[in-house]
């Protein structure tokens, strides 16, 4: 009797009744229409205008259903009743293109109709089954009102009673289960993410991958950085500690500075993760960072000379393009660092021209170029990729004698932007 009358048979049966509440309005209405061209005897009574009515119903059901609120409110009662399997998911959010309208609209017609169907029988067979189930005590009485008719006033008949009686209620139940079961497998397909729905969540997957491989890029730059410079400069103040304690001063605060501002941008970055996970909605927001306005802090804290010249007017650049700049100069300083000859500066020139900038960043050689390490995002690579993402282009290698870094990241005018 489990599959009749379990736990999830119950919890469909319940669907099944809230679906013909649902259909209560437009059978009303198509009862109204029934009554304009037959107004003769009672409407309400007759069994082929009520079917008539429930006939004008479901196409009315169907046309209210179209509206795309209407699938998350079917979804919704669907994973609280249906008894779904877990590995057939349901569409989230309302029905936006006409596919997804159309199916919710069809779920939803399938749904009033067989509830309305299963309600009727619900109101009108279980008091009937009941009534038949009782049939040999209620006519033990002598009452006119009681007595049943001669050809079932029989005493085979009020035996078998009780029995038709429960048989009556076992086909309700059946009927009942059979169309909650319906109801549970036509779902997945009828309120299921539709092509166009998994095409938008795989946009949405994407772009939230996206701006977190940005995230993860703008931390390793920063802190790839920051640890190349402390390194390089506390090992330079360890070797000249007792003869130049002059240079190990600078070069502590030096590593002061390079440890707080590498601090600061990480508990941004981490402060952007920590929210879009608490908050648990879409991807989390475009990371920001410094720009070209904070280029002399890195540079007087890089652990290298620096020879630097600028031409243009560096706040003509949009905050994007100057961001990318600054972090494109941070890793060119990394790879100085770590795979740069020593005893020239590194020089670094800014052009600003209309609609583009320019970076140019020479570093003496050490006899081995800088290598592109496997992994997205991160060295040669990650400029390249920062500078694609503009539009722009980024190119690295020997230029007379000299390892050359240089990036071109346009960027629209104000003219451009107006137009």
């Amino acid at each position: 009797m489990t599959p009749l009358l379990g736990r999830r048979a119950r919890q469909r049966w319940l669907h099944l009744i809230i679906g013909g509440a649902l259909l209560m309005p437009y059978f009303l209405v198509g009862m109204v229409i029934v009554g304009l061209y037959r107004s003769e005897g009672d409407v309400f009574g007759s069994p082929v205008n009520q079917l008539t009515a429930f006939a004008y119903a479901l196409p009315m059901a169907a046309v209210t259903a179209l509206v795309p609120l209407a699938r998350p409110l079917s979804v919704s009662a669907a994973r609280a009743l249906c008894g779904l399997p877990p590995d057939r998911p349901l569409a989230d959010g309302p029905a936006r293109t006409r596919q997804a309208r159309v199916r919710s609209s069809a779920w939803f017609t399938l749904h009033v109709g067989l509830g309305g169907v299963i309600s009727g029988m619900t109101l009108s067979l279980v008091p009937f089954a009941v009534a038949v189930i009782g049939l040999p005590f209620l006519t033990a009485r002598d009452s006119p009102v009681l007595r049943l008719p001669a050809a079932l006033d029989r005493t085979w008949v009020l035996a078998l009673a009780p029995f038709a009686g429960l048989a009556m209620l076992v086909a309700l139940a059946g009927c009942a289960a059979a169309a909650g079961a319906l109801l549970a497998n036509r779902a997945p397909v009828l309120l299921g993410p539709t092509p166009d729905d998994r095409l938008a969540a795989a946009e949405r997957r994407a772009a939230e991958l996206a701006v977190r491989n940005r995230l993860a890029r703008e931390l390793h730059d920063s802190v790839g950085h920051a640890l190349s410079a402390v390194t390089l400069q506390a090992g330079a103040a360890r070797r000249v500690l007792d003869s130049d304690p002059d240079f190990v001063r600078d070069a502590l605060t030096a590593i002061e500075e390079t440890t707080r501002r590498t601090v600061g941008e990480l508990d941004t970055v981490l402060g952007m993760l920590r929210r879009d996970d608490h908050d648990g909605a879409g991807a989390p927001p475009a990371p920001s960072g410094p720009g070209l306005d904070a280029l002399g802090g890195l540079l007087a804290h890089c652990g290298l000379p620096v020879a630097h010249t600028a031409d243009g007017d560096p706040r003509t650049v949009p905050a994007a393009v100057s961001r990318e700049a600054y972090r494109i100069v941070q890793e060119g300083l990394s790879n100085a660092l770590r795979h740069g000859g020593r005893g020239e500066p590194v020089r670094l020139r800014i052009t600003v021209r209309a609609g583009e900038l320019e970076t140019v960043l020479d570093s003496p050689l050490s006899g081995r170029p800088p290598v592109v390490r496997p992994g997205g995002g991160r060295g040669l690579r990650g400029i390249t990729e920062r500078a694609v993402l503009l539009g722009g282009r980024a190119e690295a290698g020997e230029h007379e004698g000299r390892w050359r870094l240089t990036a071109r990241l346009p960027f629209p005018t104000p003219a451009q932007e107006q137009r």
